[in-house]
């Protein structure tokens, strides 16, 4: 474990600065500084008369992470003190991106389409869902597809893949591989601009900026420091992001994607490309579900039972549906919006099809009461029983059933109240 951490140097700082938000929420942000001040002069003092080598460098990291601790105290507290005294009209940037947001979206009003496709079109384009109506909201939810909804990873995903498309001409080497990179920075944050700055759009801009950065440059990174590395610039920026919901599945889903995904897909091992990418979209979607079950229950009290029939349709959609849309919005109008009306209302049709399809069977989700208690639980022994799968080590798994059994107790504590 320590040597996982060693490779991934952002994973520390972030598990420490979230630590001191969770500190200041509970806790006097006086209190807190002066503690750790107190362990840092006591750390300090008590190896003043003695040699700090190399070999004693977790010296040096202690303190580190007391200041750092204490940094994200104060950074919290001036957050929430800022958030307290902020205007709740949006500033000239926020106000400027919104009105782009609305100019574009008014261009879908040129389409053959009721007002329904036309909201679900701007919020899977542009995540405009001022104008989605709950209903269609919850047949999504219950379809196990309402992530489609929010402009997350998947969406950068597919706006990145067209614009490195679009300028797939330009030379691989050389002036013109820098050329790209600087045009697909700047259109693909110009596109997480339009979309609102929605945690989840930071967070999926942010990390395909690193692997632009790092294809670019010929290096490859690692994963999961990405991922450390996106939600620690994030939490600096704004520490309330963790208490965002989209934040908190965003995150959790791409962990899970990232942990989970290469493990289902080595359950079954298929070599035919037209049935491996099918199987890649389902392990995807489970490894997702896995990780936001528990969070889907707490915040919205049901978690869908489709989602793996629903899902690879929807995001097969959705993956010709967006570029269709950003073309017909950012072209001027011409002969070309001849050709782009007819598919995005057939795909459009295929997409509502599905989801009112399945969101009206009897057994299309669950669900039942979840509180704060079981929500943490159930991600301890989600966390137990992987580990333990890792490490294959007796304790793991009893201490996973001690508290499976207590919470357990637990519920039927509060069934008979």
């Amino acid at each position: 474990m320590i040597l996982e951490l060693q490779k991934r140097p952002f994973v520390r700082p972030l598990f420490i600065w979230i630590a001191g938000i969770l500190l200041q929420a509970f806790f006097s942000y006086k209190l807190i500084v002066g503690v750790s001040l107190f362990l840092l002069c006591g750390l300090l003092i008590f190896y003043f008369k003695k040699e700090i080598t190399y070999s004693r460098k977790w010296v040096w990291g202690m303190c580190f992470a007391v200041l750092l601790l204490a940094l994200s105290v104060l950074v919290t507290e001036y957050a929430e003190k800022r958030l307290m005294m902020k205007n709740t009209t949006p500033n000239r940037m926020e106000q400027l991106a919104l009105d782009t947001q609305q100019q574009l979206v008014k261009t879908f009003d040129r389409l053959d389409l009721n007002e329904r496709e036309k909201s679900l079109l701007a919020t899977l384009t542009f995540g405009y869902r001022q104008q989605m109506d709950f209903e269609v909201k919850q047949k999504f939810s219950l379809s196990g597809v309402s992530h489609i909804l929010a402009v997350s990873g998947f969406h950068v995903a597919i706006v990145g893949s067209f614009i490195s498309l679009l300028f797939g001409f330009l030379p691989v080497n050389g002036v013109g591989k820098w050329m790209k990179y600087i045009i697909s920075l700047l259109l693909l944050w110009s596109f997480v601009w339009i979309a609102g700055l929605a945690a989840s759009a930071i967070r999926a801009g942010f990390m395909y900026s690193l692997y632009l950065t790092g294809r670019t440059i010929n290096r490859a990174g690692d994963s999961y420091n990405t991922l450390a590395a996106a939600a620690f610039c994030m939490l600096v920026y704004n520490p309330f992001y963790l208490f965002d919901v989209g934040f908190q599945l965003s995150f959790m889903a791409v962990w899970f994607i990232l942990y989970l995904q290469p493990r289902f897909e080595k359950i079954i091992i298929v070599r035919n490309p037209l049935l491996r990418y099918p199987w890649n979209w389902l392990t995807v979607t489970l490894a997702a579900q896995t990780g936001t079950a528990f969070l889907c229950l707490y915040y919205f009290g049901y978690f869908s039972l489709v989602f793996l029939f629903t899902n690879p349709v929807i995001t097969l959609v959705t993956t010709f549906l967006i570029p269709a849309g950003l073309l017909w919005a950012l072209i001027p109008e011409s002969f070309v919006h001849s050709y782009i009306a007819p598919v995005i209302k057939f795909l459009i049709d295929i997409m509502f099809w599905t989801v009112d399809s399945f969101s009206a069977l009897p057994l299309a989700s669950l669900s039942f009461p979840f509180d704060f208690i079981s929500l943490v639980t159930c991600y301890v022994l989600l966390f137990l029983f992987i580990l333990y799968n890792r490490k294959r080590r007796p304790p793991l798994l009893l201490s996973a059933l001690l508290i499976a059994f207590l919470w357990l107790v637990y519920l039927i504590f509060l069934s008979n109240n």
